[in-house]
């Protein structure tokens, strides 16, 4: 999602300077006019406004807190967004440490896969410093349409955390749902169009109908491995307040099946798959 959300920012006018793993991705945003950087730390320097787009907790304490890290390379009164989703315990490790460097830090969580990101149509949460969401606030219209300021330090993590619960039981719930009705005889196709038409319509709905109708789960939009790993962050979240989640739980052992099954890079809508697999069903693809 980084790539398309720096050609957004590009796009309206912010000078920006771009770190990756992946050469590849620094290539296709320098090519739309932003510069390279050597690392995260080179990227944070003289920045008024560093963003982070990454996988998980591990990589963001890398990023953040290694010795080529962006709180290495930031400089005081500037302002570091992270935008992953990662667990409270990992964003608390370096909201400490940036205090410490007078860097304002935001946990700026959003609600969106690629083609929102793509759309510059993202809904953006925040939390931590006021004063430092309000002067993010050009750079995350160029992102999003929707921003909310949501607290003074984690709660935007547990926003996105809710976010990615319900992502991920809503997938197995319509795995199950639309395998009953396939098996009582109902058409695929019309299972999709008139849900979609329904009370139960959702923007989620409307982004995975196609990939529904086509039973084609290999472009995804995000994967089985991305929602297990949101799951699991928010697991171990509820492991810590001493939480019971067993829904949440049972939608991630099922996950869990498919990525045994070498099926964790699939869009995770193709859930649907394994509940096909578990009536006994096996439509063409």
């Amino acid at each position: 999602m980084g790539v398309p959300m720096s050609k957004n920012l590009l796009r309206a006018g912010f000078e920006l300077k771009v770190f990756d793993i992946v050469p590849a991705q620094v290539v296709a945003i320098v090519a739309s006019g932003a510069q390279p950087a050597t690392s995260p730390a080179d990227a944070a320097r003289d920045a008024d406004l560093v963003i982070s787009m990454i996988l998980d907790d591990k990589v963001l304490e890398h990023v953040a807190l290694a010795d080529d890290g962006i709180l290495r390379g930031a400089s005081r009164g500037a302002i570091y967004a992270d935008m992953s989703t990662v667990s409270p315990m990992a964003s608390a490790k370096v909201a400490q440490v940036a205090d410490e460097k007078g860097v304002a830090y935001l946990r700026a969580k959003v609600s969106g896969s690629i083609k929102p990101a793509t759309e510059g149509t993202l809904t953006i949460f925040a939390s931590g410093p006021q004063d430092a969401y309000e002067r993010c606030l050009p750079a995350f219209s160029a992102l999003g349409k929707q921003m909310y300021y949501v607290g003074d330090a984690e709660q935007a993590i547990y926003l996105k955390l809710v976010h990615s619960i319900m992502v991920g039981i809503t997938a197995a719930m319509v795995g199950e749902a639309f395998t009953f009705g396939e098996r009582g005889g109902t058409d695929w196709g019309q299972i999709i169009e008139v849900i979609n038409h329904s009370a139960l319509s959702s923007p989620l709905m409307n982004y995975k109908a196609p990939l529904l109708q086509e039973r084609n789960y290999t472009a995804p939009q995000s994967t089985v491995d991305v929602a297990a790993k949101d799951i699991d962050l928010a697991l171990a979240a509820a492991k810590e307040m001493n939480l019971p989640m067993p829904i949440t739980s049972l939608a991630r052992e099922l996950f869990r099946v498919m990525q045994a099954n070498g099926e964790g890079g699939l869009d995770f809508i193709g859930i649907v798959k394994l509940f096909e697999a578990m009536a006994g069903l096996n439509p063409k693809q």
